[in-house]
């Protein structure tokens, strides 16, 4: 084993803080600052120190070993990426206000990859032109770009990050599929040396794409999605992904559409409890503008709509809410009081729990009045059934109708099955055996190199600080000098003999700062082992301690130098 360099906390471009950032909301933003891994340069733009590049570089290596084994070949793409290709493929648009964009000095558009199916798509167009090319796996690690509106949570969520992002290409679907199911299985063993808890959950393609899409999420309090898991079957997915099967009900004994006065009843609930009833018995018409056009959105009154759902089914066009200005040029739309009975000009989408057949307390077009025992598919239709509901825990599920459970997340990896939307658009074709040519079939696969570092952080930390798993800690064990010229000398030598067989050693040897300063920030730092160089050192005798599980041991300094190299 090559020996290890010592890493001197003396030396060490590092400093500790014992408050928490004014700005830190979640737990891994205030330790990753606090221990000295990371520095915000600005809003969602963060500097790693020595100890977190440390951190990141065994991601990174894990990442890499993983991908190798599956056959990836690594290249490495430019950053600066021209417009010409984004907007073949309608990106230069569809990503909206979040694509850096930028223009060099002769007037020319740019932007900074926030990822690169179409430049591995006109890599791969270059350098295949037959079937004996394919299939072929590429790959890369490199950091993206992304113009965050809010920036938050450290590192989680920044505008620059560091990402692998790799891309298969077949010739079929089923090679496809294959490709897929690699990878897949290359993650699950990734997050398992990570020493990552995971989920892997079906998803929805957004803005890239394709078909089929599963999430790896990591369950933590700091995660910004939300995933459905069913407790009696292999149900699991993001909740922006949950579909409903549309079950029309029988409404022939639901009597005639009947209006009624409901003075001052503008909103579900003083509509409910004027009327006495449910909120579950009412239809909440929820207006906006798409592209231009005003859309309503049908959903029963005692559900909120899923923002998220309608701007993903209707992207790339823009989705807003309809102001007091839309309201005074259609009269025909009474605010507080809209239903979807006589709508005109209006396209009417509904969640499927508006089914063919279900009866609803709605608006009646009309100031101050509703209308009861209004049926869906009798007194107006549907254009569009789409999920646009906030899924709530207790939810049936989908596939058996336990109740589900909800949880948070972070997102640490996405797989995709692209299929020819990229191929199309920059026809990339090769030569098939028959001669003529195959339009190439590709998959798009990310992992959150970054963001698997905070990931981590939230997972493993507990009340004194981090707490890394061996593999990617910023080193094997943490000596400690307990202040004396005695102890420190113990240390040092102690450290040189467990590099010298291949350990990787932090060593606190700093001149002039206490012992218990020293303890606390060994535990903040968060090596697996922390050995003390304390008041027995002088008989050749230390301290080792488990970060993780807090259990000490003295042992002579031979019997913890052969501990720590077995």
């Amino acid at each position: 084993m090559a020996n290890a360099p010592v890493q001197r906390m003396s030396q060490l471009m590092a400093k500790t803080l014992r408050d928490d950032p004014a700005d830190a909301e979640v737990l891994s933003h205030k330790l990753l600052v606090r221990a000295g891994y990371v520095r915000r340069t600005a809003a969602g733009v963060w500097t790693w120190l020595p100890l977190g590049k440390k951190v990141l570089a065994n991601v990174e290596r894990i990442v890499r070993e993983e991908m190798d084994a599956i056959g990836a070949q690594e290249v490495l793409l430019p950053a600066l990426l021209p417009r010409e290709p984004y907007e073949a493929t309608g990106r230069w648009d569809e990503y909206g206000a979040e694509l850096f964009r930028l223009k060099d000095r002769k007037g020319g558009d740019y932007l900074l990859g926030p990822t690169h199916e179409e430049i591995f798509t006109l890599l791969v167009k270059d350098q295949a032109s037959s079937y004996k090319d394919l299939p072929v796996i590429l790959y890369q690690i490199q950091t993206k770009f992304r113009d965050e509106a809010r920036p938050r949570a450290g590192i989680l969520r920044g505008r620059e990050f560091l990402m692998k992002d790799s891309y298969s290409f077949d010739l079929e679907d089923e090679g496809l599929a294959r490709s897929y199911a690699l990878h897949r299985q290359a993650y699950q063993r990734v997050f398992e040396r990570l020493g990552l808890d995971y989920r892997i959950v079906a998803a929805t393609a957004g803005a890239m794409g394709g078909s089929k899409s599963e999430e790896f999420l990591a369950p933590a309090a700091a995660g910004e999605d939300t995933f459905a898991d069913c407790p009696n079957c292999d149900f699991a997915a993001n909740t922006e992904a949950i579909t409903y099967e549309l079950k029309p009900v029988d409404a022939s004994g639901v009597p005639a559409a009947e209006e009624i006065p409901t003075p001052d009843t503008p909103t579900i609930e003083t509509l409910a409890a004027f009327l006495g009833v449910p909120a579950s018995a009412t239809l909440k018409n929820l207006l906006v503008k798409v592209g231009g056009e005003i859309v309503a959105v049908g959903v029963p009154g005692d559900r909120e709509v899923d923002m998220d759902k309608v701007e993903a089914h209707f992207a790339p066009a823009a989705v807003e809410l309809v102001t007091e200005a839309d309201f005074t040029e259609r009269p025909d739309l009474v605010r507080g009081y809209v239903g979807p009975q006589g709508l005109e000009k209006v396209r009417y989408i509904a969640d499927p729990r508006v089914a063919p057949g279900t009866a609803w307390i709605t608006g009646a077009n009309k100031e101050q009045t509703h209308a009861k025992n209004v049926v869906a598919g009798r007194d107006f239709q549907v254009d569009e059934y789409v999920d646009v509901v906030v899924v709530q825990e207790g939810d049936p599920c989908p596939k058996c109708g336990t109740p589900l459970k909800l949880d948070r997340a972070i997102e640490i990896g996405h797989i995709f099955q692209l299929g020819r939307k990229y191929t199309d658009a920059l026809k990339l074709d090769v030569l098939g055996q028959n001669g003529k040519p195959v339009r190439v079939t590709m998959g798009s696969y990310g992992i959150g190199v970054s963001r698997a570092v905070a990931a981590l952080a939230e997972q493993t930390a507990d009340e004194q600080g981090l707490c890394w798993p061996k593999e990617v800690a910023p080193a094997d064990v943490h000596v400690v000098a307990a202040g004396k010229a005695l102890q420190t000398e113990v240390a040092l030598d102690v450290s040189e003999k467990l590099a010298a067989a291949g350990v990787r050693v932090l060593v606190d040897d700093r001149a002039g700062v206490s012992p218990g300063v020293k303890f606390t920030d060994a535990e903040l730092i968060g090596v697996p082992q922390i050995l003390v160089a304390g008041r027995r050192a002088g008989e050749g005798v230390v301290e080792l301690k488990d970060r993780r599980t807090g259990e000490r041991e003295e042992l002579t300094v031979d019997e913890a130098i052969a501990r720590l190299t077995a």
